[in-house]
Formats: structure tokens, C-alpha cells, sequence
């Protein structure tokens, strides 16, 4: 078994894929296992991938998978870790790189400190432009119970952070289906998948290491793209609501997944004029369906402890009219 699989979806990042593989490349051990997931490239991206996994092979195990469609991130991730035999695994995007050295630091300090996954900090790349995201977490380098650190509700926590490559994750995750993505998400995927695991996993940790270049502003990024696949985050967020709303702790925590779809809500609304107008529109009934769908007990209680402007958007947003022949949601 390998110690560790990469999975790595690529889709039309012809001008990116060799920085990722490069970083690979810096990485590469005779116990890793670089599982390289094509979603249905258009470009020359399927030509890279080929030679690059022909030279990988000579210092690491690969697998090359070539989907002859685009399924999106979700199918590609869960197309990637049903190859991936490793004892571990983590994820890379297409168009993001690794620092030499980074992933046998990764493993070592999961290997020392024992426990279901890791979060690690990442730098963000814009242009030129370089900054360190780190996980809103305080203690490091010591093992935590995930679920306790999802609160504070009024507070930016664990699971606010949902970048799914910042991290590793054992396979026993993935053995209790843990790890798979839900395939309906275009877009907010790593949000349910991100509450599932503080909910659900038994240990986590948060290590200082930085070694994930993030790219944010590429063109083809589906977050620069307004169109209907960014509404998305509606069912992401309501699934979240939903599996916490049948937590054991569901009185300590759904205020803070309300609180967050409410955020969440808020700034794509204020966002909108990205969107073409149909998609824009869509986008306001979406949230005022979804705020009337929200407990209402909950959803009074977290819209009086946010700064009044947003709340106030957001019960504007709630008594917006119903369109006609509709019921409240």
C-alpha cells in the first residue's frame, strides 16, 4: 500500500497543469501514489498529462485516469479516490502547486500525531501577490476533537475553512464514507463535506506547515464565473443544515450553520450584479425561499445577533413576495 495518494482533477488548465506537476514532480517518493483524474479536457491538458505521467512513473507510483466527459470537481475527486490506494490521501487542483518537500513533511506529522486528518495553512496567489490563509484554529500540533471546534457560532472557525487540499486524511475516512463529495454540487462542494467530517470523524489536528500555493483570479474558475453553477451553494447549505438540524447537538450547533448559509447568503446577493439578470433573479428567490425554509426560532436568533445592515438585507430578503402559484417553501 502506499503511504500517501495525491488526487489531483484537472480540466482545461493547459496554461497552469505544469506548475502542479512540477510540484509533483518536487515531491515525488517511491511511496506515493500521484492519482492524475483528466474531467474531460478540451484543451491540450490530456496531452500533458500523458508525458508527465510517464515521467512521474520513473519516481513514484501514478494513475491516470481519463474521464471522457466533464463530470465537475465532485465526480472527478470521487473518481480520483476510488483509484487511490493509499494509507492516506489528500487532494491538489489542477491549477494550484505544491513546495518541494511539502507532502513528506505532511505525512510525517501525521504519522506523529495519529489522528483521522490534518488541516495545514495555505498562501494565496493572486498575480503576484502572495498571502498566508491560516486555519482559524489556535492550538497546533495537538489532537482535537473536531466537533468542538466548530463553535463558536458568531466566530470564523474550523469549518469555515473548507479548502479541501488544505489537509490530510486517512483512509479510514474514506472506509466509513467520509471523503466522497456529493456529485449534484457544481460549486460549495467542500462545504457539507467540510461540517460531515467535524461531525462525524473521531480526532483532528491543525499543523504550521506551509506548503499549498492556492491560485485565486483564474479566469476559468467557476468562483469568477457568474452563472447558475455558483447557486449551488443553496442545496450545499441546505444539506448542511439539514444533517445538523439531526445532530445529536443540534441545539448547540444549527445556530452556527444558519448563521453561515445566512453569511453565505448576504454576500451573494451584494455580488449579484456579477450574474447575468436571469440567473441574478433566480439567485434572490433561491435565498428568500431558502431564509423561509430555515427554522424560524433559529433564523430570529442569528439575524439578532448579526450587525444590523446584513440583517436587515436578509429580512428584506425573507418577505420578499412569493411568485405567483407558489406556497412558502
Amino acid at each position: 500500500m502506499p503511504k500517501l495518494s495525491v488526487i489531483v482533477p484537472f480540466r482545461n488548465v493547459r496554461q497552469y497543469a505544469p506548475d502542479a506537476l512540477g510540484g509533483l514532480r518536487a515531491n515525488a517518493r517511491p511511496d506515493f501514489e500521484f492519482v492524475l483524474v483528466d474531467d474531460g479536457s478540451e484543451d491540450d491538458t490530456p496531452v500533458l498529462l500523458e508525458r508527465a505521467a510517464e515521467e512521474l512513473s520513473r519516481v513514484a507510483r501514478v494513475r491516470h485516469v481519463r474521464r471522457e466527459s466533464a463530470g465537475g470537481i465532485s465526480v472527478a475527486r470521487n473518481t480520483g479516490m476510488d483509484a487511490a490506494t493509499g494509507e492516506y490521501l489528500t487532494f491538489l487542483d489542477g491549477d494550484d502547486w505544491y513546495a518541494p518537500g511539502y507532502l513528506s513533511d505532511l505525512v510525517a506529522a501525521a504519522e506523529e500525531l495519529g489522528c483521522d486528518f490534518l488541516r495545514t495553512d495555505h498562501v494565496r496567489v493572486t498575480g503576484r501577490s502572495r498571502s498566508v490563509r491560516r486555519v482559524p484554529v489556535g492550538l497546533r500540533d495537538e489532537v482535537l476533537d473536531p466537533r468542538e471546534v466548530i463553535l463558536p457560532a458568531d466566530r470564523t472557525t474550523a469549518v469555515d475553512y473548507p479548502q479541501v487540499w488544505a489537509g490530510v486524511y486517512h483512509r479510514r475516512l474514506l472506509e466509513r464514507g467520509l471523503l466522497h463529495f456529493r456529485e449534484e454540487l457544481r460549486t460549495a462542494e467542500d462545504r457539507p463535506w467540510i461540517w460531515r467530517l467535524h461531525r462525524e470523524a473521531e480526532s483532528f489536528a491543525v499543523v504550521g506547515l506551509l506548503g499549498v500555493f492556492y491560485r485565486k483570479g483564474v479566469a476559468s474558475s467557476l468562483t469568477r464565473i457568474g452563472d447558475e453553477r455558483q447557486l449551488d451553494f443553496v442545496p450545499a447549505f441546505d444539506r448542511v443544515v439539514a444533517e445538523t438540524a439531526a445532530d445529536r447537538d443540534a441545539d448547540r450547533l444549527l445556530p452556527k450553520a444558519v448563521r453561515t448559509y445566512c453569511a453565505v447568503m448576504d454576500r451573494h446577493v451584494a455580488e449579484r450584479d456579477k450574474f447575468e439578470p436571469a440567473v441574478a433573479a433566480r439567485l434572490r428567490r433561491l435565498c428568500a425561499d431558502a431564509l423561509r425554509r430555515l427554522p424560524r426560532d433559529v433564523l430570529d436568533e442569528v439575524l439578532d445577533s448579526m450587525d444590523a445592515g446584513r440583517a436587515a438585507r436578509l429580512r428584506r430578503l425573507r418577505r420578499a413576495p412569493l411568485r405567483a402559484g407558489r406556497g412558502a417553501a
